[in-house]
Order: C-alpha cells, then structure tokens, then sequence
C-alpha cells in the first residue's frame, strides 16, 4: 500500500499557511472545511508532527508546518507548470502561458500588448507575475519573462529589445510652486524621489552616475509603481520611463542633457518552448510591442 500523502494535502496545507484558516483554505480551494481539515490531518499522520495550533487570530503555523513551506510551494509551482505544459501540447494558440515582468513595465506596458494578443488568440490564457524579482526560466518560475539585467543562464532564446531611456521627471504643479531645477546640484533644493534601501541596481546607477553631495531623497519607497504614482502627484522629482512620462503632459522631463539612464531590456524564455505555439505567438507579440515602445521612447525623448 502507498502512504505516500497526495498532493492534495499538501495543497490544502499550504492554502491554510497562506489564509491563515480551514474556513478561508475550503473557500479559496472550492473545498468543504472537513474535507481542508481531513487533508491537513493526513498529512500531519503521515510526517508525524502538528503542523498548527489555534489562537484567537486564527491557526498559526508550527516549526514543522514553516520547514515543509518551501517545499510545498516547489510542488505547487512544479505542478502549475506541468498544466500549463500540458495544455499547450495542442497546435492552435490555447492554454495557460506565465510571463514575469518588472512591476512598472507589467502594469503600465503589457496590457496594450497583451490585450490585442488575447483578442487574435481568444483560448489564450495569461498568467502575469509583476514583480521587480527575477524568477527562474530555466526552472520553469515562468515561461516568459521582461528583463532589465540581461540573462546570463544557459538554455535560454533572448531577444534584446534596447536601452529604454529613463530621466527626471517633475508635476508642472510641483514645479510652478518650487521652480525648475537647472543643474543637477540645484536638485539639493528639490523633495527627490528615491528608494527606500540601495538595491543592487540602485548602487549600479550612483556609480555611474555619481550624486552630487547634500541631494538626498525626501520620499522614498522601494517601489518603483509608488515613486511613479508620486512623480504624478507632484510629490516630488523622480525617475521614471521618458516614453510614460510622454503619455501625461503635465510630466515634464527635467535636466536631459545632463542626467539619463538607460534601462537595458530582453525578452527571454527557455529554448524547450520554442516549438509551443502559445509561447512563440507570445515571445513574438512581447518582442514586438517592447520594441514599438523602445522607438517610441527613444523618439519622443
């Protein structure tokens, strides 16, 4: 006989660890609550150690339910991509396709792109993970991701789409209140908009282009979604993309002759999907709509 626990306990496991009750696991699995709780009840029989107590804020998770954690989140994500590979086997565009992008660029570039992409392809169906996190093709975290570093693993088909150009920006309501900056030391008198924490890249970027002593930043959020929506509020000056700025005329794009960055771009996914249709017709429609957007920027700014 097999004890091996079935893949539905670890399932139901692990809706409970991220709702925090059986109640909310039945609800977001389509399950009853007996059903969630006999499911966490096998698997508890079956490594032999509880995996939750009760308190008043709900179950909270053992030692034990936190060390099986990561391992029941590789199950589920090993087992969302054996769907979507299997509901690609087909010639028509069909089936579950995940892309992974940058938080900025999956909210404020893919939909003009993604939705004509569903619209030729109506069986087409897009999971979109925006997430400034790099999540691993060549272990299937997503078919298809938006870089801003170029790949460096193996086995990958890349496409470099050009450096999208980034610069200041400020709200006319800011800047008619406190002025327009000249140079890049006159921005010590200006509420900047930064981050919160120096990242990889943030460091990348003040070595390239050194920050001249007394700026520093009065608004500061490591999201690049909260700085854009503060650049569009007239918080502050910030950086963001020339070509959404361009979108909104009351952005004006400040200092370009002396500071601009440019934001490297690739469309990358595993060389294995090549020869699924739903994959090929996405890569394609992201290479060519990231490329209209890169001449739009490059143009406009």
């Amino acid at each position: 006989m097999n004890s091996e626990p079935s893949w539905d306990f670890y399932r139901s496991f692990l809706t409970v660890l991220q709702h925090g009750s059986l109640s909310a696991a039945a609800r977001e699995l389509g399950l009853t609550q007996p059903t969630i709780g006999r499911h966490v009840d096998a698997l508890e029989l079956a490594i032999g150690a509880e995996l939750f107590t009760r308190s008043p804020n709900g179950l909270l998770p053992t030692d034990a339910a936190l060390a099986l954690k990561p391992y029941a989140e590789t199950l589920a994500a090993t087992t969302a991509a054996l769907l979507r590979t299997a509901s690609s086997q087909r010639e028509r565009v069909a089936g579950t396709i995940r892309i992974s992008a940058s938080e900025v660029i999956a909210v404020e570039v893919l939909p003009a792109i993604l939705g004509p992409l569903q619209d030729a392809h109506p069986e087409l169906q897009i999971e979109l993970s925006a997430s400034d996190a790099i999540e691993d093709l060549v272990n299937r975290e997503a078919d298809i991701a938006v870089r801003m570093a170029e790949p460096q693993q193996d086995a990958l088909v890349v496409r470099r789409i050009g450096d999208i150009p980034l610069g200041f920006h400020a709200h006319r309501r800011y800047l008619e209140r406190y002025g327009i900056p000249q140079s890049v030391a006159d921005l010590a008198h200006h509420r900047l908009i930064g981050f919160d924490r120096q990242t990889a890249y943030v460091r990348l970027v003040m070595k390239r282009y050194p920050v001249p002593d007394g700026i520093k930043f009065a608004y500061r959020t490591d999201s690049n979604l909260a700085q854009l929506a503060a650049i569009r509020a007239g918080v502050g000056i910030g950086l963001c993309q020339i070509g959404l700025a361009q979108e909104n005329a009351d952005l004006v794009h400040l200092l370009a002759d002396a500071f601009n960055i440019p934001l490297g771009t690739w469309v990358a996914m595993h060389e294995s999907l090549k020869s699924s249709p739903r994959c090929r017709v996405t890569f394609d429609a992201l290479v060519n709509g990231l490329q209209d957007y890169y001449r739009y920027s490059t143009r406009t700014g």
